[in-house]
């Protein structure tokens, strides 16, 4: 999606110099990182394999061709990267059909970010099939635009998504705040350069230079965000 963004001058705080937002999706404004694995067992039963809840930690957070192709692998199932993509996609779109819930303190953490006129962009590993569908609910003007993992090079772990969404908002990506819940995504916006808040969903993240830990969105608010383009960082909450 493309909007009109803003200079970057009228859009910041006074005095603050956060430039503009990274939000991923799965997992950080969306509680869907438990609806992707009951999708990936489900699809994987029907193949006639039974799912390692060992291995939910080693796909979450990916781009679907790393998780998909990690499964195929371990399970030896008789089914191509491209077949097993189509009916996870599809099992996914028809579970967020029926219901999306968002993370707690998700919708305010967006309201502010609007009306405080602060570029923002949504970032995700995901398919842009379902990051339409999920804007759809989260409300597509909270967003200046949004880079899906089907529609760069290289997606998450690598810098990639972030580096071009922060490009394409005229922001340096060291002026940028990036909220993610997982290793992977963490890493992509750490070696993007980003200032990162990690809020883990499913496995446990720690804290390190340029990252900060907190146990909900809730606690993440615009003051905190700007907080972050200073030395020290705020202190990590549980």
């Amino acid at each position: 999606m493309t909007s009109t963004v803003p200079a970057l001058g009228t859009c910041t705080a006074e005095g603050s110099a956060l430039q503009a937002v990274l939000l991923d999706m799965d997992g950080t404004l969306v509680d869907t990182e438990g609806f992707w694995w009951d999708v990936e067992v489900e699809v994987f039963a029907t193949l006639g394999h039974r799912l390692d809840e060992a291995w939910r930690h080693v796909v979450v957070g990916g781009p679907m061709t790393r998780s998909a192709g990690f499964l195929i692998e371990a399970t030896g199932a008789a089914v191509t990267l491209a077949e097993v993509t189509v009916l996870l996609n599809a099992g996914f779109e028809d579970r967020i059909g029926r219901t999306l819930p968002l993370m707690p303190g998700a919708a305010r953490l967006l309201a502010e970010l609007s009306a405080h006129e602060i570029p923002t962009a949504l970032v995700s590993a995901s398919h842009r099939r379902i990051i339409d569908r999920v804007l759809a609910s989260l409300g597509p003007h909270h967003f200046a635009l949004s880079v899906a993992g089907d529609e760069v090079a290289r997606t998450k772990p690598h810098p990639d998504p972030y580096l071009l969404a922060a490009s394409r908002l005229g922001a340096d990506p060291a002026r940028c705040a990036v909220v993610e819940d997982t290793a992977t995504g963490v890493a992509a916006a750490e070696a993007a350069g980003c200032q990162v808040v990690a809020v883990p969903s499913v496995a446990p993240i720690a804290p390190a230079p340029r990252r900060t830990v907190v146990g909900s969105l809730e606690v993440v608010d615009l003051p905190f965000l700007q907080s972050l383009m200073t030395y020290p960082q705020p202190p990590s909450t549980g």
